[in-house]
């Protein structure tokens, strides 16, 4: 793996006239992120990509994000999700005008970072990818969804217990109002929320009824046992039954005014999640993450997650038949 030492990014970044001012964002003589805090970005299909950078390359940014910039970003991204494709060529423009170089290669991209951003939208191409940054030996945040099928997830984590470089993913609902400040020895019960969309490269719950799922799973944590979905057109609701008879619920919405949120049921009384809090816990998160390698959501409770919504689509199948997590979890392990 070539290593790039502070010169050595000098040269790079004069040769792609990169670090040059443009609209106000620059990585001129002194504004230069350390070796060791150099962001790079994989996917310019999302607008997660554009809001973390306009907070880490702010002019002025917090010093909680201890001096990390991108400087880098591979586009692609989905190429097949005309949703998410089509946002990248203004996405190219937006991050370069952050003073981001744009590269013609994962393996580029790798040349010139510390650490990495993996936000492709399609969960599909994750694996593949993560495998490339693994084998570079960076650190890496893998945005929502990990993976678009629960093999690819377990495949994911013992890729990186391989490489010895521990990874996690999370949705920044993880950080909605509430849901941190909890006991979880006090819960007993929890019903969360939120929009529901489908995409059809994608299970069902992956693509953005995830974002309620990881709600319901900050605030319950591990041990969901089985799951049983009821669906119609405009909603699904997915009952999960947690170690000791805890019931966990979660409802995703296709129709009517989107919102995020929750309601947790403590022996202490009833507490409400919300509202969103936008995208700077997560992103704190992640900036400690690449400062010490301690992951905030441990793989086990990632792959619960997925296992659920993998139980939740057989359920659906099989007309609302209970599926245990165990059972798809396993099934997954043995088909990667």
């Amino acid at each position: 793996m070539k290593t790039f030492n502070r010169r050595d990014f000098i040269k790079t970044t004069a040769a792609t006239g990169f670090g040059l001012s443009i609209g106000g964002a620059a990585f001129a003589a002194g504004n230069t992120p350390e070796v060791g805090k150099r962001v790079g970005i994989i996917g310019l299909d999302t607008s997660h990509s554009i809001a973390f950078t306009k907070v880490l390359n702010a002019a002025s940014p917090n010093p909680e994000y201890k001096g990390y910039k991108v400087v880098a970003a591979y586009p692609y991204g989905s190429k097949t999700i005309a949703s998410s494709a089509d946002r990248i060529p203004g996405y190219i423009e937006q991050v370069k005008e952050m003073g981001v170089a744009i590269t013609g290669s994962i393996k580029e991209l790798l040349q010139q970072v510390d650490v990495v951003l993996l936000e492709t939208n399609d969960g599909r191409l994750h694996l593949e990818q993560a495998l490339e940054v693994f084998e570079a030996g960076k650190r890496m945040f893998i945005d929502k969804p990990i993976a678009a099928s629960l093999e690819d997830a377990v495949a994911i984590f013992e890729a990186s217990k391989k490489h010895n470089i521990p990874v996690f993913s999370a949705s920044s609902l993880r950080y909605i109002k509430g849901a941190q400040e909890l006991d979880k020895s006090q819960v007993i019960g929890a019903d969360a929320y939120s929009p529901c969309t489908y995409e059809a490269t994608h299970p069902d719950l992956y693509w953005y009824g995830i974002h309620g799922v990881e709600t319901l799973f900050t605030v319950m944590g591990t041990g969901c046992q089985e799951v049983t979905r009821i669906h119609t057109p405009d909603t699904d609701v997915v009952v999960g039954t947690w170690e000791g008879g805890r019931i966990g619920t979660f409802r995703g919405s296709r129709s009517g005014k989107s919102a995020y949120g929750g309601v947790v049921y403590t022996s202490s009384g009833v507490v409400s999640l919300g509202p969103y809090g936008g995208y700077d816990p997560l992103l704190l998160e992640i900036i400690n993450y690449f400062e010490t390698g301690k992951v905030p959501v441990s793989p086990k409770e990632t792959l619960e997650i997925f296992a659920f919504m993998t139980a939740a689509d057989e359920s659906k199948a099989e007309g609302g038949r209970p599926v245990s997590l165990e059972e798809v979890l396993r099934k997954a392990q043995s088909n990667k």
